[in-house]
């Protein structure tokens, strides 16, 4: 009985709730213009701090309303700006709340309501189109909408601290693409906005220095110019290394640390400059210390790991200072239970971000460890780092799978890692299953990570190839990314690297010939030199080449002739013609070239060619034909001398390069012996 009479129960509250909500929405439409100003700021005192008063107003239709009289000229300019303010407050309620406005057209109605020249009212769209554009929900697109928007916006820049604060809020909100950079900076963002970093108003500062980050963030063009920028006299750097000082704000300090960061990826700031060694990477490694926040650690090591990602000395510079690899051990142990967060909502709060915090590590790690040897060592000898980064290859977040394999691929560029640390972990267990399914960001680093554990000196390679991989490798010659298909062939070709026979038949079984000679036509340069690379690898010593040959010469021929006959590298060329070197080294496999005048015809070309590695990789191919040890070679020897290829071979022995005069002298002095 007691479930039959609840449901009445919640529609007489609910109905209570909603009676009165609808009492406010009833008093907008009263004919009366002074009730309904009277009504607006009721309705605004109701709803300040209550998210269910906001929701029950939204559907009783409060917010068409609203926006009629905020745009209503007949409105007066008091009720337009309460208006204004209440839209504002509905706002600052749930994503829902906000989805509602977006659909209700608040965007243009607010814009609208900038060209009013009253200062108040337009302070209050202002702050209502803050609180809109900072929602994840909404679509930045439609502040772009309208041509004459933005230059409007910059235009009410000067006009007070309220719209210098807003406005900045919302470039920085709204600035997500390089399409939006370009629009900023076409009206003249950086000059505009640049004065605002002296203001007075801390809030104004803070919201400009954001937007010259959001700015500057992979745009060339953006940081070239900020380099140049005077404020106050002052070059705009020097005044982002004034905001990174210990004395000011937190989030200042590493908004500016951004700014310069940006400035130095983008080749607008040298990373030898001072004021990036000597300022923004202390601030960053400042940053990543476990008094900060949980969140201020985050961006802190993100950061970091941005800066110096391509630069050696900067992360040989970082691993020195102030114990930053073992600083980054913390990230992993947050929160402890000896954590000094006394505030559970922050502990509630840190607890559900934890994972982010070990994301941001192994970023770090994964940049401070991409070049050095020694940084290396030193970071899989931090405690229990090596298990930390199996631990994180299966975790729920995929951005923690994604940077734990980020860093291992670091780690595995190390030749001493992959015979030690990656060896006593078996690291290759837990990157097989992140292979099975993974999306192909994470496919694309793990299958990058597996290039370097099958390279013929990792332990790691003889149970890889047992866990049937190949299959898996071959699957990924497939894929419609060109990093995967490039990743697949190239581990297939470390793979096929002086392996025996059976594993390189299974490899041509697995891949199958229509494949392989698919990837051999790929759009894909990568893709191509890696494929000439495995067929090479699998065309080594003579049993397999005789092998391969009989069974697949035709193609592997035709395949030859067609990237000869093309417009291609000089590196695939040379490939190609060392592939046919190691043709022209079988026993029997020498035949096909030997049958093949139209080939031999290339190969002659070449060996004229005027670049000297390609001369080296025919005439390669022209000694292995006629070595005198071997069966048939007097008869090869006579074919090749008619051809005209003696008085060629004469001419290279005389060649300025020392390489290419030797190899032309051992090949003539087969004719000799």
């Amino acid at each position: 009985m007691a479930c039959l009479l609840e449901a009445p129960l919640r529609i007489s509250v609910l109905s209570e709730v909603t009676a009165t909500s609808r009492h406010y929405v009833d008093r907008l439409f009263d004919p009366d213009p002074q009730k309904v100003l009277q009504g607006v700021i009721d309705m605004k005192n109701a709803v300040i701090g209550n998210n269910k008063q906001k929701a029950n107003l939204i559907v009783l239709g409060a917010v068409p309303r609203l926006l009629y009289l905020l745009q209503q000229s007949s409105s007066s300019l008091e009720l337009r700006t309460e208006c204004a303010v209440v839209l504002g407050s509905l706002a600052m309620g749930t994503e829902n709340n906000i989805k509602s406005l977006v659909d209700c057209h608040i965007i243009p109605a607010l814009l609208q309501g900038l060209l009013c020249p009253d200062l108040i009212f337009i302070e209050a769209c202002l702050r209502c189109l803050r609180t809109v554009f900072i929602s994840p929900v909404t679509p930045v697109q439609l502040l772009y909408t309208d041509p004459t928007v933005i230059p409007h916006l910059m235009s009410l820049l000067s006009h007070s601290h309220r719209t210098q604060e807003y406005i900045t809020q919302i470039f920085s909100h709204c600035c997500k693409t390089p399409e939006h950079q370009t629009v900023l900076f076409n009206h003249g963002a950086i000059q505009t906005i640049a004065p605002l970093l002296i203001s007075p108003s801390y809030k104004v500062r803070m919201q400009a220095l954001k937007c010259f980050s959001v700015l500057a963030y992979e745009n060339t063009q953006v940081s070239m110019t900020l380099v140049n920028v005077l404020v106050d006299g002052e070059l705009l750097s020097q005044v982002f290394v004034r905001m990174m000082q210990r004395d000011q704000p937190i989030e200042m300090q590493l908004t500016a640390a951004k700014c310069l960061t940006y400035m130095c990826r983008a080749g607008a700031i040298r990373t030898d400059d001072s004021c990036v060694v000597l300022k923004t990477l202390p601030c960053l490694v400042r940053m990543c210390s476990k008094e900060h926040l949980l969140e201020e650690r985050v961006e802190g090591a993100e950061t970091l790991a941005y800066l110096m990602e391509p630069d050696v000395e900067l992360q040989r510079i970082a691993s020195t200072t102030d114990h930053l690899v073992a600083m980054l051990a913390d990230y992993f142990k947050y929160p402890s239970s000896v954590s000094a967060i006394t505030d559970i909502k922050r502990l509630d709060h840190d607890l559900k971000h934890a994972h982010e915090l070990r994301q941001a590590a192994f970023k770090l790690y994964a940049s401070l460890g991409s070049n050095d040897e020694d940084i290396r060592k030193k970071i899989t000898e931090t405690e229990n780092m090596m298990d930390r980064i199996v631990s994180g290859l299966s975790e729920s977040s995929i951005k923690v799978r994604l940077a734990a394999v980020r860093c291992l691929h670091s780690l595995s560029r190390s030749v001493q890692q992959l015979r030690t640390s990656f060896h006593d972990h078996a690291v290759w267990k837990p990157l097989m299953k992140l292979l099975q399914n993974a999306p192909d960001e994470v496919l694309v680093m793990a299958s990058s990570t597996l290039c370097n554990l099958l390279l013929e000196f990792s332990p790691s390679k003889e149970p890889i190839l047992e866990s049937g991989v190949i299959e898996l490798l071959c699957s990924l010659t497939q894929s419609e990314s060109p990093a995967l298909r490039v990743n697949g062939i190239w581990a297939l070709m470390n793979m096929a690297f002086q392996a025996d026979q059976k594993v390189k038949v299974e490899i041509v079984r697995c891949l199958g010939t229509e494949q392989l000679f698919r990837l051999l036509s790929d759009p894909d340069t990568n893709v191509l030199m890696k494929t000439l690379g495995l067929l090479r690898n699998l065309l080594s010593t003579r049993p397999h080449i005789d092998q391969i040959m009989s069974s697949h010469g035709k193609q592997i021929m035709q395949a030859v002739t067609l990237i000869l006959e093309a417009e291609h590298s000089i590196e695939v060329k040379e490939q190609t013609l060392c592939i046919l070197a190691n043709i022209a080294d079988g026993n029997t496999a020498k035949e096909l070239i030997m049958t093949n005048d139209d080939m031999l015809q290339k190969i002659k070309y070449y060996m004229g060619h005027s670049n000297v590695k390609l001369q080296l990789a025919a005439t390669f191919c022209i000694s292995n034909l006629i070595w005198n040890e071997e069966d048939g070679s007097q008869e090869r020897q006579d074919k090749l001398r008619e051809m005209g290829f003696v008085d060629i071979l004469h001419k290279l022995t005389q060649a300025s390069d020392s390489n290419l005069s030797d190899r032309a002298k051992t090949a003539m002095q087969q004719y000799l012996a």
